[in-house]
């Protein structure tokens, strides 16, 4: 009996991807045989949802090959009844009623799991290497960098690699949060001393760690020295974390050396653009999900005409869904192009004003001084970098940004000229530039 259920997995490998087969097929257990039916065991609900949904004709099929008859696949769950029920997302810890209440950070999206993750090119490494990292694979790596520009899924792998923990044990605390929440709530332990409490939910009360946009941890040097032990502490007892950010940690600008040596400790993948191909399957992907039918023609164009990032691709999918329903209209071409049109129109709305905003709270000045007749280096610098970036982004004439930020046409033209040259020669002015540009497209302004 064993013996045919080994033959039946040694098929099964030699079909499915080896990520695949891994996740889902290798966990599986032989309970028994009994009248053509092959009973397994699955670890947990999750899996064995899975596995019946995508994989179950396969096994049937193979084992009916192996068997020399007609076999059917009955799977069953190993570690005791869910009732059906999906797993909790988040847990919170038991913490004393008296001061502020400390949290595993926020909650995991529902539809942020592998299942849901579209594997291209761009991305396969990166998805390996976070599905290594959940199912515990013994490859000497607890530590994943996720690098990517904003909407390319490097968030959907993070928290896939949550929901994936959380199905295999209840046990384990899963805590999800971007760097700036946990600079936000270490600076609340300070400020009503329970800086213990705070050490001891991160060091001892977590067991995976998801911490998103750790860029935002530039120049926060208090914030990065207690992260930086937290992380050693983590080391130490082999605990999981993931990171993301739009750059490598060397490229992180006013990052200390600790923090910058414990972030690149571990595995670093970069996730690139998806190309044409996997821009179409992420829409159709995302239409199945939602229970859309889309003409081919319309997914191909929104494919062609979106190449921004998955979530202009998503808020083009939105965009004709909700558009055709209210209007009670097909979805056609013509409703799609209009779609597009506003979108396109949306990523175009930049102003100067905006980027006076955001570069000053980048630059922790004031818009006055960045407009001011001060020649002070911190002044100087914010004002050329927001003039670089309003001739990058508006189609202002040189008179025009000039005038917005009291300067004369030759003014703007030199610092233009300046930080673009100063960019090719100085790594650390050419991220906090990326950084910004990065926000002003993601709208973040």
């Amino acid at each position: 009996m064993q013996e045919l259920w080994n033959k039946v997995k040694t098929k099964a490998k030699q079909s499915l991807p080896p990520p695949s087969y891994r996740m889902w097929i290798d966990p599986l257990a032989l309970k028994s045989w009994t009248n053509g039916t092959l009973v397994l065991t699955a670890p947990n609900f999750f899996s064995r949802k899975r596995v019946t949904e995508h994989y179950g004709q396969l096994l049937e099929r193979i084992a009916s090959e192996v068997a020399g008859s007609s076999c059917r696949i009955q799977i069953e769950i190993d570690s005791g009844p869910v009732n059906g029920e999906a797993l909790p997302l988040a847990r919170q810890l038991p913490l004393p009623e008296a001061g502020p209440r400390f949290h595993n950070g926020r909650l995991l999206r529902r539809d942020f799991t592998f299942d849901q993750f579209v594997v291209g090119g761009n991305n396969d490494f990166a998805y390996s290497a976070a599905l290594s990292l959940a199912a515990g694979r013994r490859n000497g790596q607890n530590a994943l960098f996720l690098i990517s520009r904003p909407g390319m899924g490097k968030s959907h792998l993070a928290q896939a690699v949550g929901h994936h923990i959380l199905t295999q044990s209840r046990a384990e605390q899963v805590f999800y949060t971007t760097a700036e929440d946990f600079a936000n709530e270490m600076i609340r332990a300070f400020q009503t001393d329970r800086v213990p409490q705070f050490k001891e939910k991160y060091r001892n009360g977590c067991d995976v760690l998801l911490l998103e946009d750790v860029h935002y941890l530039s120049g926060k040097e208090r914030t990065q020295i207690e992260l930086a032990q937290t992380l050693d502490s983590f080391q130490e007892n082999g605990k999981k974390i993931i990171f993301s950010s739009c750059c490598l940690p060397s490229e992180i600008p006013r990052l200390n050396d600790k923090l910058c040596s414990r972030l690149s400790n571990g595995l670093i993948s970069k996730i690139d653009p998806p190309n044409f191909r996997t821009r179409v399957r992420i829409l159709q992907k995302k239409a199945a999900v939602r229970g859309h039918q889309l003409p081919e023609d319309v997914i191909h164009f929104l494919a062609s005409e979106l190449q921004d990032d998955v979530r202009q691709l998503e808020s083009g999918l939105v965009g004709v869904t909700a558009k055709s329903s209210l209007l009670g209209v097909p979805i056609d071409m013509s409703l799609a192009e209009s779609v597009v049109a506003t979108i396109i129109r949306t990523r175009k709305s930049i102003t100067i004003e905006g980027i006076k905003q955001l570069v000053c709270r980048q630059y922790r000045v004031s818009k006055a001084d960045v407009v001011s007749r001060s020649r002070k280096k911190c002044f100087v610098r914010p004002r050329q970098v927001a003039i670089y970036l309003a001739r990058r982004y508006t189609d202002a004439p040189l008179e025009t940004i000039g005038r917005s930020f009291n300067r004369y046409h030759a003014t703007v033209m030199h610092s233009i000229k300046l930080v673009e040259q100063e960019m090719k020669a100085d790594a650390a002015l050419r991220r906090q530039v990326e950084l910004i540009s990065e926000r002003l497209e993601a709208g973040d302004f």
